[in-house]
């Protein structure tokens, strides 16, 4: 990923962070409060003295390659394997995971962070490799319910803030938002996170951090907490408040080649759209900040679907997933009159959409050699690709240089619909024949036909039947398509047929003598 220093609302990255860490410095100070009141009402609760640690099965996290890989279950710590009895009342809820390891692990953690600040405030921090295997097991043991609210109960969220505002070791900050984002994953404790304010305001600061791994874990965290009903709205206002949310994201989307991270930004980004229609007007309309326009290497401003098509290409190849979620948000661009004017404009993207679209979908997605199982297989993005092309097909007549209709498109939407067909007639279950999404694609592959169709010249129709695209089982089958909704567009097609291959015009006359 470029490195670039980001300015977000007057201030660099580093100093707004810094301003945060003010705000966190009193909590840094009452955290040690709160470790050693946790570790006193653990040790009444348990009612004996010097309780040991015990820590058995890790929670894998998210982030996979991120944490170290393990081959067996943490051991526990010395002289705890025989206490097993004490290790029973020190244990989380129902875990086996132990309250003073966890409680240590977290009073270390400030410690170290804290002895860096004052050694070498500006210098970058080394995460040593215990520290780091220690911090890794909290992420994994976070993915538990248990130890997630017992994180909350005892105010690990204003550690980690601490610990985030305070970071110089990208490692260090990476983790910490890894461990919030498996404390969020639980309704309770994530209404409970989303009202800190000084945690999101860092959170969506982060967004502008260099470090891809720290980027993705952030993007993983505000995806999952506006995916909870219960502080969607709440994050969603932050959200529009904070412009600096729409730059950083343009900017990851544009620049970066971390197959994740594009993913988890791409469904951060659907998610935002998919939920609040206002957002996403509000990002296609956005006029370039002052900050923007002084960005170094003379970039160009930074708009949705430049942004958004640069994602989908660098994804194209290495995650069909993440290629369709940059195409249902393209999509979603297209479902309001701001999104279609961006696109209809004359030097804008959409001639440039239009092109990466279609040859994803004859060159990758419906290859004439493909078998019809492979419409039932790749169904989802199909709809996706179709809808955008057929929004994008009727910006056409205002691009300055406009494109002709491919013929291999025109082949692709006679195949899929021709696939559609012979898997109704051979369906033998009421199930296959309400698939949903498959009567989608018919349905806006049908549409998308007949806006072709309406004003489909001679020359198109002749070419299409010289490539065998247009043949007599695909002709019946447009035809079948056409015909009940849309005879107009099937009267032209019809026309264009008889005089390019009269005898095959016949033939569909026959059958369908509108």
């Amino acid at each position: 990923m470029r490195i670039q220093v980001l300015v977000v609302n007057g201030g660099c990255l580093k100093c707004r962070l810094e301003s945060v860490t003010l705000k966190c410095d009193n909590i840094t100070f009452n955290i040690y409060q709160v470790v050693f009141l946790c570790k006193k009402a653990v040790t009444m609760d348990c009612n004996v003295d010097g309780a040991e640690e015990v820590e058995t099965e890790r929670s894998s996290s998210p982030t996979g390659t991120q944490s170290p890989v393990m081959d067996r279950n943490p051991s526990p710590p010395p002289d705890a394997a025989d206490g097993e009895d004490d290790g029973d009342l020190d244990a989380i809820g129902d875990t086996v995971y132990s309250k003073h390891w966890l409680f240590s692990t977290l009073t270390r953690l400030i410690h170290m962070v804290k002895e860096h600040a004052e050694v070498d405030s500006e210098g970058q921090m080394e995460l040593p490799d215990d520290d780091e295997e220690n911090l890794c097991r909290v992420w994994d043991m976070a993915m538990d319910k248990d130890v997630a609210g017992f994180l909350q109960e005892f105010k690990a969220t204003d550690i980690l803030l601490g610990v985030i505002a305070k970071s110089r070791c990208p490692r260090l900050t990476e983790i910490c938002v890894g461990i919030l984002g498996n404390i969020a994953c639980f309704p309770d404790t994530c209404v409970t996170l989303s009202q800190n304010e000084d945690l999101g305001e860092v959170l969506l600061l982060l967004l502008g951090d260099t470090d891809p791994p720290t980027l993705l874990e952030t993007s993983r965290l505000l995806l999952t907490c506006v995916s909870q009903k219960d502080v969607c709205s709440l994050w969603l206002q932050r959200m529009r408040q904070q412009t600096s949310v729409r730059t950083n994201l343009l900017f990851i989307m544009c620049s970066s080649t971390n197959t994740d991270l594009l993913e988890k930004t791409g469904e951060l980004v659907d998610k935002l759209f998919d939920l609040d229609e206002e957002l996403m007007k509000s990002w296609i309309i956005a006029q370039p900040s002052e900050e923007e326009e002084e960005a170094e290497d003379g970039e160009s401003r930074l708009d949705v679907a430049s942004c958004l098509l640069e994602a989908a290409k660098q994804l194209r190849s290495e995650s069909p997933n993440g290629l369709e979620v940059y195409l249902h948000a393209l999509q979603l661009l297209t479902t309001v009159d701001e999104g279609i004017q961006t696109f209809a404009a004359p030097d804008g993207p959409g001639k440039a959409v239009w092109d990466f679209v279609c040859d994803v979908l004859c060159e990758d997605l419906c290859q004439p050699t493909d078998l019809p199982v492979v419409l039932q297989e790749q169904k989802s993005i199909l709809v996706q690709a179709f809808a955008v092309l057929q929004a994008l097909y009727r910006c056409q007549d205002q691009w300055s240089s406009k494109s002709d209709t491919s013929v291999p498109l025109i082949g692709t939407i006679l195949r899929v619909l021709q696939y559609h067909s012979e898997g109704k007639d051979d369906s033998t279950s009421k199930e296959d024949t309400k698939d949903e999404q498959l009567q989608m694609l018919a349905e806006i592959t049908t549409e998308f036909l007949a806006d072709i169709c309406i004003q489909i010249p001679k020359d198109a129709v002749a070419d299409l039947v010289k490539k065998g695209y247009l043949t007599e089982k695909t002709c019946l089958t447009a035809a079948r398509s056409l015909v009940p909704n849309f005879k107009t567009s099937f009267q032209h097609l019809q026309s264009m047929l008889s005089e390019s291959d009269p005898q095959l015009a016949d033939v569909v006359r026959k059958q369908f003598p509108v």
